[in-house]
């Protein structure tokens, strides 16, 4: 009974060749180009292009089994451990079966400069400074966080500076050389709050009543102003309509982050290759898998000769031994990838065309509302492969449509009934509270109460919680917050 059990769990467990398929299949474009790359290079029995002669399979099954010859090439009248050392394992074992998906090698291009820190100290140098102030300066701006605020109280950075930096100063000093730190591009940095932030930037521009105004609000009713509280505003500072949007405008102008928007803060650039491509022909939905996950390889004909010239020598020495298990290594590694590259390709194009299908609807439209319910387990029946396979290659890989360029998994989703009890999709309820939200009188706009009676309106019957769940996962803020005048 024990025997059995090890022998079932055994059979569960997969081989090295399995799990790297499926790192293989988890790679998207860019990242699966690199690995092709590492592998041209690590394998000199693998090239890429047409073969020029006849079949790989034919010539290398030939070549390697031999006949029944006791000193043919096989696998078993050579033992690894008597003709090579740890230290002479080709590189491409130890890599190949180590390889997982930390160590992708992934180009992700980084917006060239300077770091922020170091843009604003170099800008400092255009100030006059004694050797504390320079001090202080310093740590001021060492201590400015990435959005461009100095989040620290000045008590803190005052007792900061008195035990890391060996400098003694009063809260006044360090006040005075905050306000010529705040004076450095770009306008809003290091300010202590977003009001700072704004105002910094306001009083930065030529005065003008609209500015003046906007000013005068942030200083005496920055609550008001950021709850919306218009007509609040309105009373209290004896102003127009007309008059408070001139202001608002103004501030809607300003940086909420100054920091984000410097160009060398090495903000990461993603380039988005995608794996696949829908159109529509003629009315018919058409799937291609991008060109560059198909690549033409072949095993090298000199590594295939080199055995058959092993096996036609007469006289065999230790170290033609060692060269031809060496040759069929490369030799095995490269038929190996081969394959799993066709496995790749057959996967990742199966799997997409089963999405497409379960989709039609929504792919011949580009209406959100279209998109059925859709779990990985529903793709993964449909065909006959794993859930774990199919969540690889939703999780990494994008899709081309006619309607734009998309994550795959974005089009999985959960479902709940309608009022006719019908599966709809999450995605669809999602779509609806978009529009129901874009198209409400800004002056008022809906709560999560009345949005929640009016999609049990319209046949989607769900809790004001629900509603407000998936108006934060649009994106979108409270009534409140949308409120316009």
């Amino acid at each position: 009974m024990l025997k059995q059990h090890l022998q079932f769990k055994l059979s569960q467990k997969l081989s090295p060749q399995q799990i790297q398929l499926m790192k293989l299949i988890q790679l998207p474009t860019q990242a699966f180009e690199q690995r092709l790359k590492q592998e041209l290079e690590e394998n000199p029995a693998l090239e890429t292009g047409k073969e020029e002669s006849s079949t790989y399979d034919e010539d290398f099954e030939d070549q390697y089994e031999g006949d029944n010859d006791s000193e043919a090439i096989n696998t078993e009248d050579i033992n690894i451990d008597d003709y090579l050392s740890d230290d002479e394992i080709p590189d491409y074992r130890t890599r190949a079966n180590n390889y997982s998906s930390d160590d992708e090698e992934k180009t992700v291009p980084y917006a060239a400069g300077i770091s922020f820190n170091q843009y604003l100290i170099n800008q400092l140098n255009t100030f006059y400074l004694n050797d504390k102030e320079w001090a202080i300066a310093e740590f001021l701006v060492g201590s400015v966080d990435e959005s461009g605020y100095m989040r620290r109280p000045v008590a803190d950075i005052m007792d900061d500076l008195a035990f890391t930096q060996n400098v003694y100063v009063e809260q006044d000093t360090i006040e005075k050389v905050l306000k010529i730190v705040q004076d450095l591009d770009p306008p809003g940095v290091a300010a202590r709050s977003l009001e700072e932030c704004l105002l910094i930037q306001l009083r930065r521009k030529d005065p003008s009543p609209a500015i003046d105004l906007a000013i005068t609000i942030l200083e005496r009713s920055f609550d008001h102003f950021s709850k919306k509280h218009y007509n609040k505003l309105l009373q209290k500072h004896s102003i127009t309509e007309e008059q408070l949007k001139e202001a608002i405008s103004e501030v809607e102008k300003l940086n909420p982050k100054p920091g984000g928007s410097y160009a060398g803060s090495n903000k990461i650039i993603e380039h988005i290759v995608p794996d696949f491509s829908i159109r529509i022909v003629e009315g018919e939905l058409e799937l291609s898998l991008n060109s560059r996950n198909a690549p033409e390889l072949h095993v090298s004909k000199e590594y295939s000769n080199m055995l058959a010239g092993y096996k036609s020598a007469k006289e065999r020495s230790k170290s033609q031994k060692d060269a031809v298990l060496f040759i069929k290594q490369k030799l095995d590694a490269a038929k190996w990838f081969i394959d799993a590259i066709r496995q790749r390709q057959q996967t990742l194009y199966i799997t997409m065309n089963a999405i497409m299908v379960y989709q039609e609807e929504y792919f011949l439209t580009g209406d959100e509302r279209n998109l059925r319910p859709m779990i990985l387990k529903d793709i993964a029946d449909a065909i006959d492969m794993d859930v774990s396979t199919v969540s690889r290659v939703a999780n990494s890989k994008y899709v081309d449509t006619p309607y734009g360029t998309k994550l795959i998994k974005e089009y999985f989703s959960e479902s709940m009934k309608n009022e006719q009890g019908e599966d709809v999709s999450t995605k669809e309820i999602k779509k609806i509270l978009e529009t129901v939200i874009g198209e409400e009188t800004k002056r008022k706009p809906l709560t999560d109460d009345k949005l929640a009676v009016i999609l049990k309106k319209k046949g989607y019957p769900i809790a004001r919680r629900t509603v407000a769940k998936y108006r934060e996962q649009l994106g979108i803020p409270v009534a409140r917050l949308r409120k316009e005048i």
